[in-house]
């Protein structure tokens, strides 16, 4: 393991990759995308700034809980270039998810109650679903699963 100084200023794509636990490669991705930045050496090698650590831990963290990638942007776009997010950013940040959150919270409960009786109605219909869905009425509403999917 590369030891990174905690007075370095920047870190190189590999040391950023090391502490972080992402992927070089994913951390370019991310770099494509806006979500992180860097600046070229005169090598043109990438240097992030140390509070980069801070915005992948929080891209990645996103991710598990399933925000897609572009509101993760926007988000991301809301915090302070060239400083360290404080707690009062993440606080704000984190105040415009939650109904994102429990909107989520609400079709998984959706899914979960539904599950074993089937997948949602409208696709992989089973014998039961005849009682859920006569004549597939919920078929008319459009493809996919219209039960899970609605409010």
């Amino acid at each position: 393991m590369t030891h990174v100084s905690w007075k370095a200023r920047e870190l190189a794509v590999g040391e950023l990759a090391e502490r972080s636990g992402v992927p070089t490669s994913a951390l370019r991705f991310y770099e494509r995308q806006g979500l992180i930045s860097s600046r070229r050496t005169a090598g043109n090698q990438r240097r992030y700034t140390r509070d980069t650590l801070r915005r992948v831990a929080f891209i990645r963290v996103s991710q598990r809980v399933g925000i897609p990638l572009a509101r993760i942007r926007e988000v991301l776009a809301l915090l302070p270039e060239e400083r360290t997010p404080t707690r009062d950013d993440w606080a704000r940040v984190s105040l415009s998810w939650q109904e994102d959150l429990d909107g989520r919270i609400k079709q998984l409960e959706r899914l979960r109650d539904h599950l074993a009786d089937c997948i949602g109605c409208g696709c992989l219909s089973i014998d039961r679903c005849a009682l859920a869905n006569p004549y597939d009425r919920l078929g008319g509403e459009g493809p996919g699963p219209r039960r899970l999917l609605g409010p």
